[in-house]
């Protein structure tokens, strides 16, 4: 999520002050995430001064303006025109704990699966009890719980495939120490042979 860019979009319908930045965002983006105070003002002073915000100039604090410019305006429509970066794959958390555990000995991958995919299930019911919540023309709610409901599924539909895959490819487990190796009795033939045939030493005063 960009910021930077959210705000950007916030201030092309006109000046905005910080807390105003605050409350809009969140309130557009379904309230799903919260955006700190501090966050804000830090993102502005970089955008003022990267010249794509500008400042009414009064003192730093909760009443002063931001205002968008030709410059920043150029710079939101082409992140907006911009596909994401698809080319390499995500470095997903879920992904990553399951590669892990199949090299992990003792661990059972297919319970860290079970937790998992207990957990995304338990997630899909909190996002549906929202959703038939909601206020139905609350459109930016929706679309961010839909998008949830969405990513959910994909991951549990992953677990599923991972699921199956894995026994052909798991790690084998670890080998447990076996019984000691018996000695051969040609061995324990010649140890006596050399024990009964070996000459004392002379004892010198």
């Amino acid at each position: 999520m960009s910021v930077r860019h959210a705000l950007l979009a916030l201030l092309s319908d006109g000046p905005k002050y910080g807390l105003q930045l605050r409350h809009e965002f969140e309130s557009r983006t379904g309230e799903v995430w919260p955006l700190n105070v501090g966050q804000v003002y830090t993102t502005l002073q970089r955008l003022e001064r990267d010249g794509l915000v500008a400042s009414d100039g009064a003192e730093d604090g909760p009443q002063k303006g931001y205002r968008i410019t030709d410059h920043g305006a150029i710079e939101l429509t082409a992140w907006l025109q911009t596909p994401p970066e698809m080319a390499q794959p995500p470095r997903d958390e879920l992904l990553i704990k399951v590669l892990v555990a199949t090299q992990v000995p003792e661990v059972d991958v297919h319970e860290v699966i079970q937790v998992h995919r207990r957990h995304l299930i338990e997630a899909m019911q909190r996002y549906t009890a929202v959703k038939v919540d909601a206020d139905p023309d609350d459109a930016a709610l929706a679309l961010v719980i839909d998008a949830e409901l969405f990513r959910i599924e994909a991951a549990v539909r992953w677990l599923d495939t991972a699921e199956v895959r894995l026994p052909r490819h798991a790690a084998p487990p670890s080998a447990a120490p076996g019984p000691p190796t018996p000695p051969d009795a040609s061995d324990e033939a010649a140890h006596e042979t050399a024990h009964e045939t070996a000459e004392p030493q002379e004892v010198r005063s």
